[in-house]
């Protein structure tokens, strides 16, 4: 049994807060002791936590970026908890989990699970330069994706030992049940035709989610005469601009915003297709969501992408920014029976290679060999082959 400590910037909705929660109720099924510690009190996520009579959760209540009470609260968790393995997700956590860990005088490996793909201005790569020896002194580095791990690598992110993992979610959970007649009501309940094309997106409303290109996209189906409408799922503080897009092109009937959902599978299954028009995804849980849902993707040609879509089988990919691309490969899916057959494609693979048992499998493997003690195994720098 492992006693997992893991440690997270916040419980806000994010794919590397989402990937935590899963590993840490997956891990603590299968019987290992786990524990959490969020940095900032942003708790929407509390919810979806399925702790184990042991576990425990706890919130640090950082008020800046580095908060010395904060840190002296994880410190302590660490001393009583006394964790074999401690697995920080992103950057942030992972300075956290370091400088508590020597603080607490602890010799628990270090593991940090990074979901980034991209460094932006000035700002981002002052950070990324002092997150480098964290990342050095880390024992293993998890990548989502190959792409993203050829990525860094040349751009010295790395630790120990450096491993890929991909992304999985809950085939079985994702499967779409629903009948036609519960499909139905729900687009009506939407506002939403039988005859409409409806595009969905499952993203927090960020700039780098791009949402406004899907804006664009719906306006330009429509001068095609498609009936195409967008369903964005989700909610943040882009809201307002992509609102004002929609008014200023005349959609702003067709463009519907959920705000979060704790679920969001019943908003997929009734949607026709998905897009995600990204500026930068690592390897999107949202897309295989999607996808195991039985919804072709169109996604922009960012990050794992090419690792999960099949252009032409399961999805199609498009040139980031291109939105006259973007267009044409939504315009392609609005013929029902191609995407009808596509979306069986794309269940199918994520069955084959993107479960989450399969991703719980890995790290559990992962976790074990790194927690056994030093005098069991040889550690050393492992870098998978290019």
């Amino acid at each position: 049994m492992l006693r997992i400590l893991f440690v997270t910037s916040s419980l806000e909705h994010g794919g590397a807060e989402r990937q935590t929660v899963t590993l840490l109720n997956r891990l603590g099924e299968r019987g290992h002791d786990v524990h959490l510690a969020f940095i900032k009190a942003h708790g929407a996520q509390l919810e979806r936590l399925r702790l184990p009579p042991a576990g425990s959760v706890r919130c640090l209540h950082a008020r800046r970026h580095v908060d010395m009470a904060a840190l002296g609260a994880l410190a302590r968790a660490i001393e009583t908890l006394a964790p074999t393995v401690i697995v920080a997700a992103n950057e942030y956590a992972l300075l956290y989990a370091t400088l508590a860990r020597w603080r607490a005088r602890n010799k628990a490996p270090l593991v940090v699970t990074y979901h980034a793909l991209r460094a932006y201005g000035a700002k981002e790569q002052v950070k990324l330069a002092a997150c480098r020896p964290l990342f050095w002194a880390a024992h293993c580095a998890v990548f989502v994706c190959e792409t993203q791990r050829r990525r860094w690598r040349p751009r010295a992110l790395f630790a120990r030992r450096n491993e890929v993992i991909v992304n999985g979610v809950d085939v079985d959970a994702f499967a779409d049940r629903a009948i036609p007649a519960e499909r139905a009501a729900l687009r009506r309940k939407l506002g939403f035709a039988d005859a409409d094309y409806v595009i969905a997106k499952t993203a927090a409303l960020r700039p780098e989610k791009n949402h406004l290109q899907l804006v664009d996209a719906v306006a330009l189906l429509r001068a095609r005469g498609i009936p195409a409408r967008a369903l964005m799922i989700g909610d943040g503080e882009m809201r307002g601009a992509i609102e004002a897009r929609a008014r200023a092109l005349g959609v702003v009937e067709h463009v519907t915003i959920t705000g979060f959902e704790p679920d969001v599978r019943p908003l997929v299954a009734a949607a026709d297709v998905t897009v995600l028009c990204s500026f930068t995804e690592a390897l999107s849980l949202a897309a295989l969501e999607a996808m195991a849902l039985g919804k072709p993707v169109v996604h922009s040609a960012v990050g794992g992408a090419a690792e999960i879509i099949a252009p032409g089988n399961t999805g199609f990919l498009f040139p980031v920014g291109d939105t006259p691309a973007l267009v044409d490969k939504l315009a392609a899916l609005a013929d029902r029976p191609l995407r009808s057959t596509m979306g069986r494609h794309a269940r199918a693979a994520v069955v084959k290679s993107f479960s989450e048992n399969a991703m719980v499998d890995a790290y559990e493997q992962l976790l074990s060999e790194i927690a056994t003690p030093p005098s069991s195994v040889t550690i050393g720098l492992r870098v998978p082959a290019e």
